[in-house]
């Protein structure tokens, strides 16, 4: 057997593939390549050797099969410290490999361009999977490089230890079976998109996440932490300005995206801090609205993330401009607009919404594995088609259903207190429905007299209803369900309560 190291370069991307491939000549190695990837090399004055002549067979499909040959899968495979296997590269005289350089074919960005059927299947890669997976299999032996950032790493360690360590080497596998594990979930996605599949919850779920930014650290200073996508998907907004975004701040723009998106019926605000809402709004203007969901809890919203349902006008900015946001998500704004705040708040974080998601399932990690659940809107109620106990009450039907929003978007035990298209006591993330209830109460004093209130679940005991109405509270909209309805609605009836039942519970934990 030679003592020559040879490599094998089969790379869609060929970024520095030229100088990596020359400063392997330079330090004694051979080039095995095919098509694309020799005649560029070939172009630059390189010395390669065809996959073809090593083989003695040529490409046929087409060019669909060029690689998949025992020759190179054998020469890649083989373990040099078992007797078996160096019997069979003698026998057959199959020349080891000693290096994989390979990169695939870009199916995920031509499935992003809205390739038909046909385009996408000839753009899964076959023969550069195997090669890159028997790489890695065989990792003491062989060298296997997905990514061209790695190749200057390499030849500083062949210079330096005269070959590759073998925890250089286990981190390029593992890198590589990610890379061919994010392809196949690229191929599942672009596929199933094009073949109209709906997602549903498959006895596989296959997600793979490709990072989309590295962020400063995660909720606390002591974790690390990243944002990721997965392939083919790309972000929902476009940030126009200010400082990068933090976890935190990703976590609290999920509640304002789904904030925005209940209140596309007219121009609406919400204030988010720590993931609920603490304050919410329409409005007959935006400036409106943001004033009105502002003032009802202004120490909270102190640092927070603002929500607009409207483009952003100059009014509206300028409201914005006298209090300190994190953050303001809009769906759109004047030129004017988004120039004042870039230059008055230059660390605000402005996002343009392109309305959307990035996946149709929410994953939650725990302890116990993770949890998967369809991520939609809860069905807005309608008025004829729940039940009401008492009086039907149509005049405040526009505050119960505001009142049903904010409930659904904040954490559970959750009620909100409206009166006239604005939030005036929301308490939520308690134990206790009651002591929620209580919580709002205070917090709207005066105003919930009149008021409407939301609920995300139903009352278990009568005191819930009894303390709402000791407030002022008129009507209430929650979903029922509880063994004790009778007796809850019996006594809201007793206290002149109107009661819409909706029949949907909305949690978010």
């Amino acid at each position: 057997m030679t003592a020559t190291k040879r490599a094998l370069i089969s790379v869609f991307d060929k970024q520095g593939v030229e100088d990596f491939a020359k400063k392997l000549i330079e330090r004694g190695w051979e080039i095995v390549s095919s098509s694309g990837t020799a005649k560029k090399l070939q172009e630059a004055g390189i010395n390669v050797i065809e996959v073809s002549d090593l083989t003695g067979f040529p490409h046929i499909l087409g060019g669909r099969v060029k690689t998949l040959h025992p020759f190179i899968s054998g020469g890649i495979l083989a373990r040099r410290h078992v007797d078996g296997d160096l019997r069979d590269i003698e026998t057959f005289k199959i020349p080891l490999i000693d290096m994989v350089v390979c990169n695939l074919y870009p199916f995920q960005e031509v499935a992003q361009r809205g390739a038909n059927i046909d385009e996408l299947l000839e753009n899964i890669d076959i023969g550069g999977v195997t090669l890159i997976r028997a790489g890695a299999k065989n990792y003491p032996h062989v060298i296997i490089l997905t990514d061209p950032l790695d190749y200057e790493q390499i030849l500083e360690e062949l210079d330096a230890e005269g070959n590759v360590t073998l925890l250089t080497r286990q981190s390029l596998a593992l890198k590589a079976f990610a890379h061919t594990a994010a392809y196949d979930g690229a191929i599942v996605e672009g596929l199933s998109s094009e073949l109209g599949v709906e997602p549903e919850m498959k006895k596989e779920l296959t997600i793979p996440l490709k990072k989309e930014q590295d962020l400063r650290y995660g909720e606390n200073p002591h974790q690390e932490a990243a944002l990721y996508l997965p392939p083919m998907k790309k972000l929902p907004w476009v940030q126009l300005g200010g400082k990068p975004l933090s976890y935190n701040n990703i976590l609290d723009l999920d509640c304002a995206m789904r904030g925005a998106a209940l209140l596309q019926d007219g121009p609406g605000a919400l204030v988010i801090k720590h993931t609920t809402p603490c304050g919410m709004a329409y409005g007959s203007t935006l400036k409106e609205a943001y004033e009105k969901a502002f003032r009802c809890d202004p120490l909270s919203a102190f640092g927070g993330v603002v929500g607009f349902s409207r483009p952003l006008d100059m009014e509206t900015a300028l409201a914005v401009s006298q209090h300190f946001t994190e953050v303001l998500l809009v769906p759109d704004g004047e030129d004017e607009a988004l120039e004042f705040l870039k230059k008055d708040k230059p660390s605000l974080r402005i996002l343009k919404w392109k309305g959307g998601k990035v996946l149709p399932w929410q994953i939650t990690s725990t302890w116990s594995g993770f949890l998967v659940q369809q991520d939609i809107l809860p069905p807005l109620p309608n008025p004829d088609k729940g039940t009401w106990i008492g009086p039907r009450r149509d005049d405040l039907w526009k505050d119960m259903l505001l009142a049903w929003k904010v409930a659904c978007l904040s954490k559970s035990n959750a009620v909100a207190i409206i009166k006239d298209g604005e939030a005036v006591g929301i308490g939520m993330g308690f134990c206790s429905r009651v002591f929620a209830v209580d919580f709002a109460t205070n917090q709207a004093k005066e105003k919930a007299k009149g008021a409407v209130m939301g609920s995300d679940a139903f009352f278990p005991f009568p005191d819930g209803v009894e303390a709402a109405a000791k407030a002022g509270i008129k009507a209430i909209i929650q979903p029922g369900g509880s063994v004790r309805d009778d007796e809850v609605f019996k006594r809201a009836e007793e206290l002149g309560l109107s009661m819409f039942i909706s029949g949907w519970r909305t949690f978010r934990h």
